[in-house]
């Protein structure tokens, strides 16, 4: 190789080198980012109904919510589905690095997609979206209570033109297989730090995960998770 070409390989990697780097932060930003929702992962049992409703109401439902992880490569998101629900069927969760919020893109049950942007304030994630054809806003909070056995999901609309929102409906989920005061953190998943709830063996050794997506992961590399997980002990 001349000296022009070496030259030109030298100054290429020189640029290459601060874009891996700078690739390799905003993957680690993410999925830090999605980490703060891992109390979500799990099964739900829920009970919605329409605001303030009052008791003996003929509009209550019941349905199951499920977060899960899902992972493709570099790339992390969360997963969610929901059976019976009046109001949607499932959706997913991502964070967009460029923005610093979450997006959640949830499909209702016309089958329709329906995008909200937002982020966590003292616990909250509240997330919004402008109706492109009414410009009502419509914003949807989640939060977690009693522990962190209790999921509760909010939608409320502010009509275009207003100031205030209004309540529509409220869900609120708990835990299956939990109880008030009963959660303890024994076992951690390998792959995210959440709450392992099942096993994987890698070697004859044993791990735990806390959905089928972590597991389908770690299955599919677990060298790596397990070089994760064992650096991340011996800092403590």
């Amino acid at each position: 190789m001349n000296r022009r070409l070496f030259g030109l390989a030298l100054l290429l990697g020189l640029v290459a080198l601060p874009l891996l780097a700078a690739d390799k932060d905003e993957k680690a930003d993410k999925l830090e980012a999605l980490k703060a929702l891992n109390d979500y992962i799990g099964d739900w049992n829920g009970t919605g109904d329409v605001a303030n409703a009052k008791p003996g109401s003929k509009t209550l439902w019941s349905e199951t919510v499920s977060w899960g992880w899902k992972f493709k490569g570099d790339d992390a998101w969360l997963v969610l589905k929901i059976k019976d629900g009046k109001l949607y069927k499932g959706g997913e969760m991502r964070y967009l690095t460029d923005k610093k919020k979450y997006e959640l893109t949830l499909t209702d049950v016309k089958d329709k997609k329906l995008v909200y942007l937002g982020d966590i304030k003292d616990e909250i994630l509240t997330l919004e979206r402008v109706d492109a054809d009414t410009k009502d806003t419509h914003r949807l909070t989640m939060n977690l209570a009693g522990d962190g056995v209790r999921l509760i999901y909010q939608s409320s609309k502010k009509p275009s033109g207003k100031t205030l929102f209004k309540n529509e409906y409220m869900v609120a989920c708990g835990k299956v297989g939990e109880s008030l005061g009963a959660k303890e953190k024994k076992n951690l998943c390998i792959v995210t730090g959440g709450l392992g709830t099942s096993t994987v063996t890698h070697k004859g050794v044993t791990y735990y995960v806390c959905c089928g997506g972590c597991r389908d992961a770690f299955n599919e590399n677990p060298e790596k998770f397990i070089k994760e997980f064992e650096a991340k002990k011996n800092k403590k």
